[in-house]
């Protein structure tokens, strides 16, 4: 049987979203909201979190409105969050961060 993830310190999650100053903590999970300059552009970018998140087994909600892509983390076998919440949120900034450097 495998074991429950550890749920993030305070202090962890603190430092965390005062390096990811877009995360917000909200409700018992973390949501970022990133604007796209198209559509499609969005629609790839949510491909490339779906991939990173599918290699992690681990499986944000995602909001796609327009140009909008809100993404929400949450372990929810562990109750809360946890140190996969904010390597994928820190990995979905880096993937968003090159997509805009290549435009």
């Amino acid at each position: 049987m495998a074991s429950r993830p550890t749920l993030l310190a305070p202090e962890a999650l603190q430092s965390f979203l005062s390096q990811h100053t877009e995360w917000k903590h909200e409700g018992g999970m973390i949501r970022r909201t990133f604007e796209t300059p198209t559509f499609l552009a969005g629609i790839a970018f949510v491909e490339q979190v779906a991939q990173a998140a599918e290699k992690a087994d681990h499986h944000p909600d995602i909001d796609i409105r327009w140009r909008k892509v809100t993404l929400a983390l949450v372990t929810h076998d562990a109750g809360g969050l946890t140190a996969r919440d904010t390597a994928l949120a820190a990995e979905a900034d880096r993937l968003f961060t090159e997509a805009t450097r290549a435009r």
